[in-house]
This record gives C-alpha cells, sequence and structure tokens, in this order.
C-alpha cells in the first residue's frame, strides 16, 4: 500500500513488532499478527511475520575489476593480482559462487602457452579442489589464491596456497570458491591471481578467460 509520501510493505497492523538489540543479543520479533512463521508445502514456503523482512533484500553478484592485466612478467619473479568478489543474498536460503576458465594462458595463434599451476610439486601438489603450498620461484604457472568471507578456510590456509583453475577445455566442471547454506546480507572475497614464468617461456601476449557464476538456492 502507498501514497505519495509513504509506503506501507508489510499489509497488517502489529500489537507490536521490530528489531530490537541489547546485551549483545538481536531480537526480531512480529506480536498480534495472524499465524507468522515459516509454512512449507507442495513446493511453496511462505515467511510470514517481519522477522523475514530480509527475504526482500534482492539478490546480487558482484566483481570489481572485470580485466587483470599482468602487464610485462619477469621470469622468477611471480606477479599477482586481485579482484574482489561480493554477494549479497538477503532473498535467498543459500547460495554457492563458481569458477573455470576457459582455457590455460595462451596467446592468440594458439602456438604457446603458460601451464595451470601445480603449486610446489611433489608432495606440495595442488589441484582443482585442493589448494597447496606455492612459495617456490623455481615453479612455474599461473593459479589463484582466496581470502576473505564464506571461503574454504581450511584449503586455503594462507596466501601463499593456490590452486589451479578447473580447465573447460578438459572438461572440467566449474569448481565452487565461495558458498553459504544461509541468507547472507553482503559476503565479500579477494582473489588473487598469480603467473610465474621461466626464461623459456616463448615471448607474446597470453590470455584466457575465467567465468564467475552466483547461484541462490531456496
Amino acid at each position: 500500500m502507498s501514497s505519495d509520501s509513504y509506503e506501507i510493505q508489510m499489509g497488517n497492523l502489529n500489537m507490536t513488532s521490530g528489531r530490537k538489540t541489547g546485551g549483545g543479543n538481536v531480537l526480531t520479533d512480529t506480536v498480534g499478527q495472524t499465524a507468522p512463521g515459516e509454512y512449507i508445502s507442495n513446493g511453496y514456503k511462505v515467511l510470514a511475520g517481519f522477522q523475514y523482512i530480509n527475504s526482500i533484500i534482492p539478490f546480487s553478484f558482484t566483481i570489481s575489476d572485470l580485466s587483470i592485466s599482468f602487464g610485462s612478467l619477469i621470469p622468477g619473479i611471480p606477479s599477482t593480482l586481485t579482484n574482489t568478489l561480493t554477494v549479497v543474498a538477503g532473498s535467498a536460503g543459500g547460495w554457492q559462487v563458481t569458477t573455470v576458465e576457459n582455457h590455460e594462458l595462451r596467446t592468440p595463434t594458439g602456438t604457446a602457452e603458460i601451464d595451470d599451476t601445480s603449486c610446489n610439486g611433489g608432495a606440495q601438489t595442488c589441484s582443482i579442489s585442493d589448494a597447496n603450498l606455492w612459495d617456490d620461484n623455481g615453479q612455474y604457472g599461473f593459479g589463484y589464491n582466496l581470502s576473505g568471507e564464506n571461503i574454504d578456510a581450511d584449503d586455503f590456509v594462507n596466501s601463499d596456497y593456490y590452486r589451479p583453475f578447473a580447465n573447460d577445455e578438459d572438461d572440467d566442471s566449474p569448481v565452487t570458491i565461495m558458498s553459504s547454506e544461509a541468507a547472507t546480507r553482503s559476503a565479500t572475497a579477494t582473489v588473487t591471481y598469480k603467473v610465474n614464468i621461466s626464461a623459456l617461456q616463448t615471448a607474446g601476449n597470453y590470455q584466457n578467460y575465467l567465468t564467475f557464476v552466483a547461484t541462490p538456492t531456496y
């Protein structure tokens, strides 16, 4: 219900309702409304009452920088760049963000590639689903690190732990890099991209495309 000056978003009048705080606690309540609560049946869900006001927050996903350019690379000296992923999911019961690359870093002619990282190798080899230590500048490739909210912090132990991207050309499925089983007002994670080349790497311009997809669940 609305007029030129006012808008009522919830069409009922209660004895009391709102968001109360005190002593480190937060309480949202609705008193006097007929049948508040959560009701589920035959594929439908009704969230009745002021305490479900978060459900009006639209789902959104933003990426801070859509172009990552490392510029000129120096053999044996890793280069890193970052961008930020932000998920707003107040209207969702949960969500996830997945990523996949179209192929390894490659020249436009396809004659040379920079391999995806295997991290330090040996016992410290990483995979598309398991990060590992990559602090040996004699190990080359392209990979990523994650930090921030709603990531697998047990996998990305610190800023030296990396993974290679899932590779669509190798028929890899996109890998989940952020997730939540609950509504989220805002969650932010930083992706750090790292590339390191050897002195034998063919000179040229290398590129690929990374796809990030945020999916809500209800």
